[in-house]
This record gives structure tokens, sequence and C-alpha cells, in this order.
């Protein structure tokens, strides 16, 4: 049974660090898509200067 107990920290430890990345993912994401819209950079901010 101590090799099933070993295995389940594993796993649950992969699954674990697979949701960090995941959240942190999405958050990044997230925060770059709403600074394009707010801070528009190459073509579109050269149309809006002109």
């Amino acid at each position: 049974m101590l090799a099933a107990y070993i295995w389940h920290w594993w796993i649950g430890l992969v699954m674990l660090l697979a949701g960090v990345g995941a959240s942190l993912a999405l958050i990044v994401g997230y925060l770059k898509q709403v600074s394009s819209q707010r801070y528009p950079g190459g073509k579109r901010g050269r149309e809006q200067e002109l």
C-alpha cells in the first residue's frame, strides 16, 4: 500500500501544478487582452494618432 500512497501523492502534485499553470495562463491572457484594448499598439495605435 505504500506504493499506492506515493503514486497518489505524485498524481496530486502534477494536478496541482497543472491547475496553477492553467489559472496563471487564464489570468495573463485576460490581462493581455484587456490591456491591448486600452493601449493599442502597432497599426491600430498609429491610425488613432493620425
